[in-house]
This record gives C-alpha cells, sequence and structure tokens, in this order.
C-alpha cells in the first residue's frame, strides 16, 4: 500500500488532463484580423502581463501572483464574449547568463534556451490560459532584428521643437544632423565595474559596488550611446494624466521626469571670456548668491582650476568618481567639495563670488552648476556653514520665522532691483532685468536626462550602425538582423572595449569601416514587446498594420487594455516604453500614442518568516512543491485569497491547506466515492427547480464575483463563493441550474477542477453544451436580491421564546395572527390569559401574559 498522503480530491489526474486538451484544441488561441476563426463583431480585450527574465532558479510563488490575476481576468473576459490577447514570451537578454558563460563556457543562448524551458514548464503547470503561438523571445534573432529597425528609426529621427514630434532626420534644415538625432554618440560619466566589465544604471549600484556579484564600481567618462527621451519631457508628463494608473505610480513618474519652472543666469567667470550658466527655481534670491558650484566632471573646471588648487581637484574627483549618483544625491551624508581657485561675478551684485566644486551637484542634472544661496537653501547652508562662505539674507518670512534658513516664499530684502515684492513677483521682475541685460532668460528645466543605451556586454541586441573615418551612420534595413559573433571568451577585455571586440573579423565590416562593438541593454527588447505580441510571426514589419490597430485600438490613448506587473518597472521600463510608443506614433508606425491604458501592480509576497524571498534566507517557496502536494487549482486560488493584490503579504502553508480545503468541498458536492473507491457524479444532483434561498444565494454570488473580478477584488470573490458553496453542503438536493453558472463563476479561479466537474454533468445531463470555456458568464437577477422576508422575533413577556420568517409588508394582524398560532409559542400560552399583544412592525411580537 502507498504511503503516499491520500488526495482530498485526483487533482494530480484532473490537472495535466485538462492543460493536455488545452494545448491539443488550443483554446486559448487568439486570431488576429482575417484569420480562421476571428470574429468581427467581438469587442477586443488585450491582458499582458509585465514578461519575465528567466533565471535559472526557476519561478518562485511571488512570480504567478500577477500571472494569476491576469489570467482570471482574460478567463472572464472571454466568457463576457471578448476576443481576449494573453500572451507570454521572455525578456532574456540580461547580464546572468553571461556571468554564467563567463564562468562555465557555456553560449548564453544554451543557458537561455534551458531557463525559458523551465520557466515555460512551471507556467503551464499552473494552467494560465496563454497563447502559446505567441510565444516570444528577445534573443531570437526574429525579434531582435526589428528591435534594431526601431532604433534605427530613432537613429533616423529628430524632435521638432515647433511641432513638438519626432520627425524624419532629411526634414531637419541644419548643418549638423548628428547634433539632434534621437539617437547620438556623447562621452558621458558611467558606473564602470571593471570586474563586469560593463556600465551599470543607477539602479544595478549599491553602495558603490554592482548589484550583480558585488564588484567595486568608479564613475568614468565613456563613449556612449544615448537616447535623447528629454525632448519628450513634457509629453511624457502631460499625457500621464489620461492613463488609468494608480496615483502613486504616476507620481513616481512625475517626480522622475521632475519638471521645474524658473531661470537660467549666466555668471561671467572673472579674468576670463566664459561663462557658468545656472539653472535656479529661485531668480529672486540671485542678490543672496555667495557662491558656485560646480559638478566635479564639468567641463569648465580644467580650464579654471587654479595651479594652486590643482592637487585637491584631481585627488577629489578621483573620489567622486567611486560614488554612484545615488550616493552623491543623498541629502543625509556630510558636505565635501574643493575650491577651484576662480571666481564669477554676480550678474546683480557685481561682486566675485567663489566657484567650487562638490560631488551633490551632477553634471547631467539641469547646467550641472548650481548658484549657491545659504541663506535660503538647507543644503547651501550647510556647505557655507562647513567652508566658512558669506551669508546674505535676501527673504524675509511673512509670519515669525526666523530669515536664516528660510525656504519658502515671503517678501524680497537686500535685493535693489526688488526689494519690497513678494517672491512671486520678484521672480516675474528679476527674470525681466536679466532678460533685457542679456544676463539669463525664463526656462523649464527637467530632472529626466537622456538614456544611457549602451552597454559593454555580449548577451545583448548588437547596433545596426558602422563608424568609418570617425563618422557613425546606420546599416541598411535589409541587413537586419545583426546577429552577434560566437566568441570562445566571454570575459570582459579589461581596458573598456566591449566583448564583441574580440571577433576582429565580424568587427571588421569592409576595408573602411568597422562595426559598433557595445550592445543595446536589456530595456530595448522590453520597450516594445506588447507591439509584437499582436502580430508576432510577421517578417516583414514589426507590426501589422491591421493587427495593430485592432489590438491596440480604442478610444482611449493607451492600446494594452490591462497591464499588470510589480513596482519595481514603475518608472524606467514604464517610461522608455511609452518613450519608444511616442516615436513610433510620431512616425506613422502605430495608432496609439501610450501604450498601456490600465496598470496594475501586484504586491511583493513575502516568505512566511515575514522577509524577501531569497536564497541566502532560505524562505524561497517553489510553486512546484505547493502544487505536488495541493495541486495548481488550490494555488492559484491561494495566491488570489491572500489578501488584496496590491498589498504585501507573507506566505502561508496553512492557507494553503484552508483553500484546498475549499476545492475538496467544492469537488465533495457534485462527486461521491463508490465503493470500488472510484469518484462518480452524486445523486444528489438533480434537475429540479432551486427554492427562492436557493436562487438568491446563487444570484449574489454571480453579482459578487463579477463585481469583484471587475474590482480586482479577487480575495472577497472566493470568500463569496466559500458562502455558496455553504448554503449548499447538505441540502438533500443539489439544483443542476444552480451549479452550472457556480462552476462558470469558479472556472477563472480554478479552471481544472471545474472543467472535470462540468465534463461530469454533461455526461449525465443534456441541459448544456460544449466545454466550459465556451460558455457565457452569468448575469444576475436584481430582483432575486431584493429581501422579500424579514426575521421577526417573538417574545413571551419580552422573554425571546423564537423567531419566524415573514413577508416584510405583512399588517400587524398577520405577525400577531401568526405568533399565536406558533406551535412552540402555544405549548408556553396554553393555560395562561393572553393579556396584551404588542407588534413592532418588522421587528417583533411581544405577547404579554
Amino acid at each position: 500500500m502507498s504511503s503516499e498522503r491520500r488526495k482530498p480530491y485526483p487533482f494530480d489526474q484532473i490537472e495535466p488532463k485538462w492543460q493536455a486538451i488545452w494545448e491539443e484544441r488550443q483554446l486559448f488561441h487568439a486570431a488576429n484580423p482575417r484569420e480562421k476563426g476571428f470574429d468581427s463583431a467581438k469587442a477586443k480585450f488585450y491582458v499582458l502581463d509585465m514578461f519575465p527574465y528567466p533565471s535559472g532558479a526557476g519561478l518562485h510563488v511571488g512570480h504567478p501572483e500577477g500571472y494569476t490575476a491576469t489570467d482570471i481576468v482574460a478567463r472572464y473576459k472571454r466568457m463576457c464574449g471578448f476576443n481576449v490577447l494573453h500572451p507570454m514570451g521572455w525578456d532574456a537578454f540580461g547580464l546572468p547568463a553571461e556571468q554564467y558563460a563567463i564562468k562555465s563556457g557555456q553560449h548564453p543562448a544554451v543557458t537561455t534556451r534551458e531557463n525559458v524551458a523551465k520557466f515555460k514548464g512551471q507556467l503551464k503547470r499552473i494552467g494560465f490560459s496563454y497563447d502559446w503561438q505567441r510565444e516570444i523571445n528577445t534573443t531570437d534573432p526574429g525579434y531582435y532584428k526589428w528591435t534594431q529597425w526601431i532604433f534605427l528609426q530613432i537613429y533616423n529621427s529628430w524632435f521638432n521643437p515647433e511641432t513638438k514630434r519626432a520627425e524624419p532626420i532629411s526634414t531637419y534644415r541644419g548643418t549638423d544632423p548628428d547634433n539632434v538625432r534621437l539617437a547620438y554618440v556623447a562621452d558621458v560619466p558611467v558606473n564602470w565595474c571593471p570586474e563586469l566589465g560593463t556600465v551599470l544604471a543607477n539602479e544595478e549600484v549599491i553602495d558603490g559596488k554592482s548589484e550583480v556579484g558585488g564588484f567595486p564600481v568608479v564613475r568614468r567618462p565613456m563613449r556612449q550611446w544615448m537616447l535623447r527621451i528629454t525632448a519628450y519631457a513634457e509629453r511624457l508628463l502631460d499625457e500621464l494624466d489620461e492613463l488609468d494608473w494608480p496615483e502613486g505610480i504616476k507620481l513616481l513618474q512625475r517626480n522622475w521626469i521632475g519638471r521645474s519652472e524658473g531661470a537660467e543666469i549666466d555668471f561671467k567667470i572673472d579674468k576670463s571670456d566664459q561663462e557658468i550658466r545656472v539653472f535656479t527655481t529661485r531668480p529672486d534670491t540671485l542678490y543672496g548668491g555667495t557662491f558656485l558650484v560646480l559638478a566635479p566632471e564639468h567641463s569648465l573646471v580644467d580650464l579654471i582650476v587654479t595651479e594652486e588648487q590643482w592637487p585637491a581637484v584631481r585627488e577629489y574627483r578621483e573620489r567622486t568618481a567611486r560614488k554612484s549618483e545615488l550616493e552623491r544625491a543623498d541629502l543625509s551624508k556630510e558636505k565635501t567639495g574643493v575650491f577651484t581657485g576662480a571666481y564669477a561675478i554676480n550678474p546683480a551684485t557685481n561682486e566675485k563670488i567663489p566657484i567650487w566644486i562638490a560631488d551633490y551637484v551632477l553634471v547631467g542634472y539641469g547646467t550641472g552648476a548650481i548658484g549657491g544661496v545659504p541663506a535660503h537653501d538647507e543644503r547651501d547652508l550647510e556647505f557655507a556653514k562647513k567652508f566658512d562662505l558669506s551669508v546674505v539674507i535676501v527673504v524675509q518670512p511673512a509670519g515669525d520665522e526666523p530669515a536664516l534658513g528660510f525656504t519658502g516664499e515671503g517678501i524680497a530684502v537686500n535685493s535693489p532691483i526688488i526689494n519690497g515684492l513678494t517672491s512671486a513677483e520678484a521672480k516675474k521682475k528679476i527674470t525681466a532685468w536679466l532678460e533685457e541685460r542679456g544676463l539669463g532668460k525664463r526656462a523649464i528645466n527637467y530632472k529626466l536626462r537622456d538614456w544611457l543605451f549602451s552597454r559593454q556586454r555580449y548577451w545583448g541586441e548588437p547596433f545596426p550602425i558602422v563608424w568609418q573615418n570617425g563618422k557613425h551612420r546606420s546599416l541598411d534595413e535589409n541587413e537586419l538582423p545583426v546577429v552577434p559573433p560566437s566568441l570562445d571568451d566571454y570575459k570582459p577585455t579589461g581596458t573598456g572595449e566591449p566583448p564583441l571586440a574580440k571577433a576582429k573579423d565580424w568587427v571588421r565590416y569592409s576595408d573602411e569601416a568597422v562595426r559598433e562593438t557595445n550592445t543595446m541593454p536589456q530595456w530595448a527588447g522590453s520597450c516594445w514587446y506588447y507591439l509584437r505580441f499582436s502580430d508576432p510571426h510577421n517578417d516583414r514589419r514589426f507590426v501589422g498594420e491591421e493587427a495593430e490597430h485592432y489590438w491596440m485600438g480604442g478610444d482611449k490613448p493607451g492600446g494594452v487594455d490591462l497591464y499588470v506587473g510589480g513596482t519595481e518597472h514603475a518608472v524606467l521600463h514604464l517610461l522608455y516604453a511609452r518613450f519608444w510608443q511616442k516615436v513610433l506614433f510620431d512616425l506613422g508606425y502605430v495608432s496609439k500614442p501610450e501604450p498601456f491604458q490600465r496598470l496594475v501592480n501586484q504586491g511583493i509576497i513575502l516568505g512566511e518568516d515575514n522577509q524577501k524571498m531569497s536564497k541566502s534566507r532560505g524562505n524561497i517557496v517553489n510553486p512546484d512543491d505547493v502544487i505536488d502536494q495541493h495541486g495548481a487549482d488550490a494555488f492559484r486560488c491561494y495566491e488570489m485569497f491572500m489578501g488584496p493584490l496590491e498589498q504585501m503579504k507573507p506566505w502561508s502553508t496553512r492557507g494553503v491547506e484552508g483553500v484546498a480545503r475549499f476545492l475538496a468541498r467544492v469537488w465533495r458536492l457534485l462527486m461521491t466515492e463508490n465503493q470500488a473507491g472510484k469518484w462518480e457524479l452524486s445523486g444528489k444532483v438533480k434537475n429540479v427547480e432551486p427554492d427562492k434561498a436557493q436562487q438568491k444565494v446563487l444570484h449574489a454570488t454571480i453579482k459578487k464575483v463579477t463585481q469583484d473580478i471587475e474590482s480586482f477584488s479577487f480575495n472577497t470573490a472566493i470568500s463569496q463563493m466559500m458562502i455558496f458553496v455553504n448554503a449548499f453542503t447538505n441540502v438533500d438536493a443539489i439544483p443542476l441550474s444552480t451549479m452550472r453558472p457556480f462552476l462558470v463563476l469558479l472556472n477563472p479561479f480554478s479552471p481544472h477542477i471545474t472543467s472535470e466537474l462540468w465534463e461530469k454533468l454533461n455526461a449525465k445531463f443534456s441541459d448544456a453544451h460544449g466545454d466550459i470555456t465556451e460558455q457565457c458568464w452569468p448575469i444576475y437577477d436584481e430582483r432575486l436580491l431584493v429581501e422579500d422576508e424579514t426575521e421577526i422575533v417573538i417574545q413571551i413577556n419580552g422573554k425571546v421564546r423564537d423567531r419566524m420568517k415573514m413577508p416584510i409588508l405583512a399588517t400587524e394582524g398577520e405577525l400577531k395572527s401568526a405568533a399565536l398560532s406558533n406551535p412552540k409559542i402555544q405549548d408556553r400560552i396554553a393555560d395562561k390569559t393572553v393579556r396584551k399583544v404588542i407588534v413592532v412592525p418588522k421587528k417583533l411580537v411581544n405577547i404579554v401574559v
């Protein structure tokens, strides 16, 4: 006899059976316009998960949380009569596979293929209704051919400030088109990790070390490809308003873009014909400017530093290069800096003010220079106190606050041109004064910086660019895809040259030209994958016009109807995808200005110890283990039953067991074991009319589950279905007409058990036809939910003796009569005289004896 614990129902047989049926019948394939099976009468619904990076570790229970939510919505929308596009693919370029190649010598493509197979097997085992015919992989040459093609469209475009749109570079009338391209080359300070041999994004650097491997990271200038996302700052900001996104995510995007209004002011450098341009949101404080601070990397530093100060400046720059931008911008850290020995002239006071360098000023933000107004800026005041710089109060608070350190708006003082004016008035007047004299101008500044778009890696999309005589040019579209060469050694070169530079024959494009050896960042493939899902096998276009118009269509600016993923992508991925979409929209390649109309973020699932799941903590829960023990349906249901989707919550093995018991009760409601130990349909299931109470609980459940799916309140939908099962558990006859709609309601949550039970019902009863996935979503009848009865308490001398159900509209006489004829009450008052009967309508009858 097997020692294995007996399963409460045969999920281990049911689940593989139905997964095989779904695959064989391709039930979840969404046909494109003009394809066989396409129904043009149906509206479309495009529901998308943020596709995963297929790591070697496979899924843990946190990954499928969002996938389960979208699958519930996809199955529900199909039953509601929509053409549903619900695809899945792989964001498969990335550093981990390359690092493994460096250690093992195994080509990253092999590692990626193995990891994808593992992920895909796990996802299929959970029973997700993906259209696997649309599966894409960013490392497939048939995919990245079009990533490279989109890059060429960006490269061959410029942003026209008059039309505020991207236009072909051929429309630019200037003399240097390379200076305005949306994709350009620049020497920029980057986070360089010598050990990894690549540039890292700020988010990939933690405490001066790489997130992968923990290796030291330094700042150094390197030639990089940049995308001019700053040209779209205004549109990226303004066009957020029409999107159905959480306000918190919109705020993160707005803060990242960082729009601020103010003035650009030119400070002439003393004894030089050079000027330093400074952006400030408070031009009204110009008279209080007592020093300038440049970013250590600022190009003017080398020109203005004095011989005496050069050693200190050089040493400070070297120290700064070892810090990430996040560390440098930390407001809580102690301020450091070095005097350059040079001075500038304050255009308002005509006084000389010292020029310093400090790491808290970043070369990529604004002009890379700030005017120090220590009396009215906390950071500047801290800097001035440390280095004994002068402080001049120029804003007087309206209240009793001290003027020193006051950062709000007040009245201008010690400022001859604007004395006595409010801050708002002073800003306007001083800016106009500066403009009249050619010393400054009104300006809008954005914190957003251009997108550093190149990496010194092997495992990424090669650029479709060649260099000839020091100039870059694009390849012809018929030369795509540019496939990376095979290498025997994936290790970093150690010189800053990318690994592709080792492939000398590949690099040599012709006798005169060489290939670009940087690769694109992992972001590239995920910037447009939602478009490729619409038409993944098109080899003539990145997406067919008809398919794009259909799946990305609708009367709102965003094409994807529902996009679900983690908050870790709340800024960069969403911002980059929006940027690419807008460029393609401007150039006429797509029909919508925004990619994602509705965004939902799922919360993190913690380990049972309330800590984030990680190998080091040993608290990772593998979904395969949960499915082995309780089944995929129980896993899916529990992921949704844990609490509101957006909240962080800990995993609980006991919680899974509770949900598994619920599904076992659903099974036993309709099934019974015969003497041979085989499951068969229960004889209690009959084609009989439900009573009033049963109809009411059914329609209450239809209403609740429908509304909860629409509002993503999946946990309370499951609670209502538990109430439904309780209502039918001990009845003598189970009406078939109540079980059919209930199984449809439960199907999006637990598709395997409901498919099996539906098939069992079909084998005995002929009231329905087809698979459960072909059924229409049930509609509730509000009339059946109306309370037409109420419970009446019956008292004798003020003590409760019984209760009875009565029509809500029952008269006092009817209530009195019913109470007096109640058998229990008659027994208690048989030998007594009824002196009075007090009736409180809809509540109670009190018999006084």
